[in-house]
């Protein structure tokens, strides 16, 4: 099969291989001329910041899983040995297990500005949703690898998670025993677990590929959210952001590094550092933070789907029906609308109130068990919830039909994603803090903002939200900024 025609490199040996296997023919057309907006900020430093952490990410797992043991009498004290007796496994180990936090860290910077900026819009539906597959990858990837040191919550918080599947009906005990390799969390659970996270992270890899390949097609986004139009809205990615992607990385390295020796053990849990005791339990178990607000919204269902709700999920889906349909803003009664969210609100709070229990044990609303009796019981519930919650963000493309794509036009719709963003911090407090007092209440709140922002908010601004004046295209709106910015300075 010939290749297409290409450049002759100077050095010998380069060329004397790309003649062969034109890799660097490649690489210097993705990477080196490959035509990138020339708007960019620092936000679109993230998607090489996160290629870096996967290779470390990599790297040092191998490394560390040469001396792990993946045995339930042995797991802990293996652990113990690489940070002992192993050359620098105390280093391995705290940039791998701290690189995971700031894998995270990136990994949601990086949503953010997807979300903010229209990212997952035409026609780059198909890499937003390559970019949620690798989200719920790592999540997975980083769920077992939490389990490998064996300690206390290690070992209680795979006890939690694997018991959610049994909320399942019908299959749900099968799964879980399937999961764990048996009836409770033991040896089989912890070298299966140690299987996956090994191979895991290549899968991750593997979709990274087709991921920055989709991106290679559709061309990136920018900050303003407009086409690129001519020559003179793009630049050669290399040296102009090969350059600010290297200043992105050295400085995001600055706070990873401080962590891992300054502070190795703050993302963690001290109860960590107990070795695994199926016969105690923690007072609090909890996930690593990464996975606080999703545990938040799991444990904010402290009630399952009766009659009232279920009626009102009806009256609220009919009330949505006109913002998923062809219908004009001109034909939406949005008063109408408005009495029928106010309907359903109000048959939801008779489900919620007559499953809310007083302190004497009678429930706030005295209906009988034909009204109180759920359907769908709060586990499952909060299961649904919490796995819907990610998984919404596959069809948050077909859900936006707003034809602008970035937020710094769309007033209405930055506010409420920057009050998502604070939303997102509420629940990850929630999720730290005993399932209790004020703390179950304000959980509710947020898990509802959160998923109101995505099933009621997104369609509804996509109808009705004014926009501001777009720039012609990506050089005018630069030059008219340096433009300003120099008439400032002369003033």
């Amino acid at each position: 099969m010939a290749s297409g025609p290409r450049e002759k490199f100077d050095n010998n040996v380069i060329e004397w291989v790309d003649s062969r296997l034109p890799i660097f023919t490649m690489l210097q057309k993705e990477y080196g001329v490959f035509p990138t907006p020339k708007n960019f900020n620092y936000f679109w430093n993230f998607g090489a910041i996160l290629m870096i952490m996967l290779g470390i990410m990599i790297i040092t797992g191998i490394t560390l899983a040469m001396h792990y043991t993946a045995n339930a009498n042995l797991a802990f004290d293996s652990v113990e040995r690489i940070m002992r007796d192993v050359n620098y496994g105390w280093l391995l180990r705290y940039i791998h297990a701290n690189g995971a936090s700031f894998f995270f860290i990136a990994v949601y910077i990086h949503i953010f500005r997807g979300l903010y900026y229209g990212s997952y819009k035409q026609p780059r539906e198909l890499l937003w949703m390559f970019g949620v597959t690798i989200f719920l990858l790592m999540m997975a990837t980083a769920f077992m690898g939490y389990v490998l040191p064996w300690g206390q919550m290690s070992f209680w918080g795979a006890q939690v998670i694997t018991s959610f599947f049994s909320a399942i009906p019908l299959v749900g005990e099968e799964i879980t025993v399937w999961l764990r390799g048996g009836f409770s969390i033991d040896n089989a659970t912890l070298t299966r677990f140690f299987a996956l996270h090994y191979l895991m992270p290549f899968v991750i890899a593997a979709v990274v590929a087709l991921h920055v390949w989709a991106l290679h097609v559709t061309g990136s986004n920018n900050p303003l959210g407009i086409d690129v139009k001519t020559k003179q809205d793009t630049l050669p990615f290399n040296p102009y952001y090969t350059i600010k992607d290297s200043f992105g990385v050295l400085v995001f390295m600055l706070f990873y590094v401080g962590f891992v020796f300054f502070a190795p053990n703050v993302l963690g849990h001290a109860d960590n550092y107990i070795p695994a005791n199926p016969l105690v339990t923690p007072a609090h178990i909890v996930p690593e933070w990464y996975f606080l607000p999703f545990y938040a919204i799991l444990r904010a269902f402290t009630f399952g789907v009766n009659l009232p709700i279920l009626i009102g999920l009806a009256i609220t889906a009919f009330a949505m029906k006109p913002f998923f349909s062809n219908k004009t803003k001109e034909e939406i009664n949005l008063k109408t609308v408005g009495i029928t969210f106010a309907i359903a609100g109000i048959f939801f709070l008779i489900g919620y109130f007559s499953q809310y229990q007083l302190e004497s044990g009678e429930t706030m609303i005295l209906g009988g068990s034909f009204i109180s009796a759920a359907f769908i019981d709060a586990k499952l519930c909060g299961v649904l919830a919490m796995f819907g919650s990610i998984a919404i963000l596959f069809v948050l493309p077909f859900m936006d039909k707003h034809p602008v794509r970035s937020a710094r036009f769309r007033p209405w719709f930055r506010i409420a994603t920057l009050l998502l963003v604070l939303d997102f911090f509420v629940l990850m407090v929630c999720g730290a803090k005993p399932a209790e007092g004020f703390w179950v209440p304000l959980s509710q709140v947020a898990m509802l903002y959160y998923m109101g922002y995505f099933i009621i908010g997104i369609p509804f601004l996509s109808k009705f939200e004014p926009v501001l004046d777009l720039p012609d295209s990506i050089h005018q709106a630069v030059t008219q900024g340096k433009t300003k910015k120099s008439v400032k300075k002369k003033a």
